[in-house]
């Protein structure tokens, strides 16, 4: 009996990781009026927005969004410094209005990166190869660009005196 409670749990387990991996992206979601909320937030908690672009069918799209949530250090940086937000890309919602507003990132494969301020402003693009280590990704370069693009970063007067 064990065996078949112990087997459940573990079934029931996967499937519910394997369901909330699935709904990392949203393929029939609003995309322009979600990111106009993230914009928004942003701009009230003094954050800048990290866009991930991609879809539920990108193995590293996944596999970046688990690297980022189980890494503490790097979880801490983007929980005080970034609103995230998962823009889908996918055959059913390729969302080519936002793309093309934000100069068609999707040049650089999947996942690429946003880095957008409070107002929605586009500040820069990153191409997630450069961000990858093997069959994974770099802890020191994730948190090199990371750091590069945080609301302090772009501050002037973090740069007085220097």
């Amino acid at each position: 009996m064990r065996i078949y409670i112990c087997s459940f749990l573990a079934l029931f387990f996967s499937i519910t990781v394997s369901a909330q991996d699935k709904e990392l992206y949203r393929p029939n979601e609003n995309a322009e009026e979600a990111l106009g909320k993230i914009i928004s937030q942003a701009g009230k908690e003094n954050k800048h927005v990290l866009v991930q672009v991609g879809g539920n069918w990108c193995i590293w799209c996944r596999r970046f969004n688990h690297f980022t949530t189980t890494d503490p250090t790097i979880d801490s940086l983007i929980k005080s410094s970034f609103v995230v937000y998962h823009l889908n890309y996918s055959k059913e919602n390729t969302n080519e209005a936002i793309l093309a507003k934000y100069k068609f990132p999707q040049r650089f494969g999947f996942p690429v990166f946003l880095i957008l301020d409070g107002k929605g402003n586009l500040l820069h693009t990153q191409n997630s190869e450069y961000l990858e280590d093997g069959t994974g990704y770099g802890k020191a370069k994730v948190l090199a660009f990371l750091k590069a693009w945080t609301v302090a970063a772009l501050d002037p007067a973090s740069y007085k005196g220097k």
